[in-house]
């Protein structure tokens, strides 16, 4: 019977070097995300059953180039590999290094090895490297690191057994020193290791380097380490540049010994002919925008029968219990709340899907780099980094890591305008609201036969968040003055085929992610909002039927229209009518009634509680059990004009509204954190609920 886990082992390397296709390997679907101990940075962690009595604890660390951290995720990694008393503290590493590229991975190798940790390096790309024509003495590569070689290929899960054997084994640490401190540094240094309890002399050269970067360490102790650099005249960079020369010269070396043949420079010839295409001047951004056309065109044709059937299969489980269940409040709350919020929850798992893994096929391929690329030329004008790109293609996908991703940028002021504008970016809880609202208003014609125009209209909504988050930061350029640069520095990786099992985890990753967290938060809302429109204070909900009563019988109306007249009226006077009320002076000249008005407030929670709440607002009382939420959106009447509620006026208001409007709590809660004070988030809020309410004003009055 296997063991419980005893082994801690972390996989590291350079960004893109196939860390998370390895990790994927190892762990399958036994994995989970969280965050480091006291910061929002992403912690991969799973489990994997090396041999018949070796379980082991596999953490994915952050891509790094080296121990040298120049921003938040970097740090992360810094810390895990000197701090030996921490709980992340390895037993031992697997470097991932990409073979075609050795030069680059192993300037982490070498401080790896410096550090005492036990390390194999996992030779991956193997296959890119054969096909480039390089050849590696494997033997004399492990003579002269003194650490175990295995070659790989993270996609394919070639060379996995003899990996997880390596790792399984006794491993002790290379009896190699690459770079030795200065000599009067040493006794200093053995004093930091022996105080700190620290594995080596160089975690205390890195701990005496980045001393007040370094969690673990207490204030007195960081005092203290100023205070000795200060009499010491320890300069960082003066040390960090000559290691740097030091160790590099130390690789070239290896580099030479073990390399056989070098790369044929032709490898590359197929990825150079497509990058003279989709990263053209021109051509390249009509691709471009091709690609997300195709994608949003498939949100709603591939999507749309599957959304279908969940949302007539919950129509028709509410009718069922409904018709199961004895009358009686609770069961009211599982028909008319539980129900239809699980299915304002499930219905959009077909667009969250689609979307992801279009997402990871391009990230997959290789593309996504060159997208960066691409738009980093446009973003230049508008005052934003060139880092800025990556964060707002992130913020397709959600805004909190994509809020985080903008600690790569160096210069504070350009990361600020990013941080400002990212919200714009539609973000997949934006989707179920858009879907919902463009699948109302916008007919399900073709223009073309391949053209749906609900797709177009979609593609639109998105658009139109980049041209906001574009104009936003041409203002904010004029405001905020910068006087850095920054320049996007990046390695394109070569064009490769999509590894279907980790567009496969991503896709179950996020679909995950969006069911078991916003849907406990959708569910809980969906709950809260029954109770508060099924009572109300006082007596009201008794007057209130005393009143429809006494009309019923005075003009002679059928069970059926009181019964609806009754639901119509219990809801207005409930609590949740009494608050829709409250607001709906402020909203109506948007086209919205006071239940929008509800759906308004508590979408602010998460946008995609929007549908929830609508779902669970007007299956209240309800008269038709097995309507859909599509359905009764569509049947609901304006009393004013008795014409329906969700005309195009108003779906396009609320679909302009949600477009500019800020995303959600977490979102301003996270600008927060990043921003260190309330004064950017309280600015961000204003400025987007002003534009938001605005745009939404002016589309209803012209289209009403």
């Amino acid at each position: 019977m296997a063991q419980s886990p005893h082994l801690r082992i972390a996989l590291a390397g350079k960004p893109n070097s196939g860390k998370s296709s390895l990790f994927n390997q190892l762990t399958g679907l036994n994995q989970k995300t969280g965050n480091f101990p006291g910061v929002t940075v992403d912690k991969h962690i799973g489990y994997c059953q090396l041999n018949a009595t070796t379980r082991a604890q596999i953490i994915d660390l952050p891509g790094t180039f080296s121990i040298y951290p120049r921003t938040l995720d970097e740090k992360i990694v810094s810390e895990i590999l000197v701090d030996a008393t921490g709980e992340n503290y390895p037993d031992r590493v697997v470097l991932v290094a990409d073979a075609t590229n050795l030069k680059n991975c192993f300037l982490l190798l070498t401080q790896m090895v410096d550090l005492q940790i036990p390390t194999i390096l996992a030779l991956n790309m193997v296959d890119l490297a054969a096909q480039a024509g390089m050849e590696f003495d494997i033997a004399q590569l492990q003579k002269q690191l003194d650490v175990p070689v295995v070659m790989i290929n993270a996609r394919t899960g070639s060379g996995l057994d003899e990996l997880k054997e390596k790792m399984a084994a006794p491993l002790p640490k290379s009896s190699l020193h690459v770079y030795e401190p200065d000599a009067e540094l040493i006794p200093i240094l053995d004093k930091i290791q022996a105080e700190l309890h620290l594995k080596s002399r160089h975690a205390a050269f890195i701990v005496l380097q980045q001393w007040n970067q370094m969690n673990f360490l207490p204030d007195p102790k960081k005092k203290e380490l100023q205070q000795l650099a200060h009499d010491i005249r320890f300069f960082p960079a003066k040390y960090q540049g000559a290691e740097t020369v030091q160790r590099y010269g130390f690789i070239q070396g290896v580099l030479n010994a073990v390399t056989s043949k070098v790369a044929d420079k032709e490898w590359k010839k197929n990825t150079y002919r497509l990058d003279r295409i989709l990263t053209h001047k021109i051509w390249g951004y009509v691709i471009f925008l091709f690609i997300l056309f195709s994608i949003f065109q498939s949100i709603f044709l591939i999507a749309q029968v599957p959304m279908d059937w969940i949302d007539q299969g919950f129509a028709n489980l509410s009718s069922y219990l409904s018709g199961v269940f004895p009358d009686g409040p609770f069961f009211d709350l599982i028909t008319q709340g539980i129900v239809p919020g699980i299915g304002g929850i499930v219905i959009f798992i077909p667009q969250i899907a689609i979307l992801f893994a279009f997402i990871s096929i391009l990230e997959e391929t290789g593309y996504m780099a060159r997208v960066v690329f691409l738009m980093d030329k446009i973003m230049r004008k508008f005052g934003l980094n060139g880092k800025s790109v990556v964060p707002l293609i992130s913020g397709w996908a959600c805004a909190i890591p994509a809020i985080m991703a903008t600690r790569t940028i160096d210069n504070w002021k350009d990361r600020l305008i990013t941080i400002f504008v990212t919200p714009f970016m539609s973000c997949s809880a934006r989707l179920p609201v858009f879907a919902i609202m463009v699948g109302l208003v916008v007919p399900a014609n073709n223009l073309l036969w391949f053209i749906n125009l609900q797709g177009v209209a979609l593609m639109g909504l998105y658009l139109l968040g980049f041209v906001a988050a574009l104009g936003t930061a041409l203002i904010m350029k004029l405001w905020v003055k910068t006087t850095e640069k920054s320049y996007l520095l990046m390695e394109m990786p070569t064009y490769r085929t999509p590894k279907w099992s980790n567009v496969g985890y991503t896709i179950l990753e996020k679909t995950n992610a969006f069911v078991f967290e916003a849907g406990k938060v959708i569910l809980a809302i969906s709950i809260v909002l029954w109770v508060l429109a099924s009572y109300g204070p006082g007596d009201a909900m008794q007057q209130a039927e005393q009143r429809v009563t006494a009309q019923a019988q005075q003009n002679n109306w059928s069970a059926e229209d009181t019964e609806r007249v009754l639901a119509a009226e219990q809801l207005e006077n409930s609590y949740a009518g009494k608050l829709g009320k409250f607001i709906e002076p402020a909203i109506r000249p948007l086209g919205y009634d006071w239940k929008i008005g509800i759906a308004l407030i508590t979408s602010f929670a998460a946008r995609e509680v929007f549908v929830g709440t609508v779902a669970t607002i007007y299956s209240i009382g309800s008269t038709d059990d097995t309507a859909t939420v599509k359905g009764r959106l569509k049947a609901e009447v304006n009393p004013e004009t008795g014409g329906p509620r969700f005309t195009p006026a108003v779906g396009f208001s609320l679909l302009i509204f949600y477009t500019f409007a800020m995303q959600c709590m977490s979102t301003l809660a996270i600008v927060r954190r990043e921003t260190k004070g309330w004064k950017w988030p309280v600015i961000q809020l204003a400025y987007m609920t002003g534009l938001a309410y605005l745009s939404a004003l002016a589309v209803y009055q012209l289209m009403a």
